[in-house]
């Protein structure tokens, strides 16, 4: 009886699994911004906490603990993600706003949205002209 070689299409490691110990306590509201920040980036808590100088195992207190950071840390952090401090402590990279007005712009887009894509794709291909002739005009 001759072998057969078996092989598999797909990477059983495709980045779907869970990386290591099962957490015994949920995360901070903070922890958790963090950790998807961090996940986001494609950092592993090793990357981030050599970064920052420390150890991986306190870094990973800051995803899983309520912790007190200075502002200089903070910063730090939020550069090694590459998001905002704002992003960081409100969750969505801005103050945390309970409605009032849009902006011009966003009203705009949010028409142009509900149109059909052949009529948002002339729409856009407008607005790209324009602003690639407004980039010349600032760098000339």
């Amino acid at each position: 009886m001759q072998a057969k070689r078996i092989t598999f299409l797909a990477d059983p490691y495709d980045g779907g699994m869970n990386t290591g110990r099962p957490a015994t306590q949920p995360r901070t509201p903070f922890g958790e911004r963090l950790h998807a920040a961090r996940e986001a980036r494609g950092l592993s808590q090793a990357q981030v906490a050599e970064q920052l100088g420390m150890s991986q195992n306190a870094y990973a207190c800051w995803e899983r603990k309520p912790v007190a950071l200075r502002p200089d840390q903070v910063e730090q952090l939020a550069k090694i993600l590459g998001v905002s401090v704002e992003a960081l402590f409100n969750g969505d990279g801005g103050p945390d706003r309970k409605g009032g007005p849009t902006g011009k712009a966003r009203r705009v887009f949010d028409e142009v949205s509900r149109l059909s894509r052949k009529r948002q794709q002339r729409i856009l291909g407008v607005v790209e002209d324009m602003l690639a002739a407004q980039r010349m005009a600032v760098n000339a």
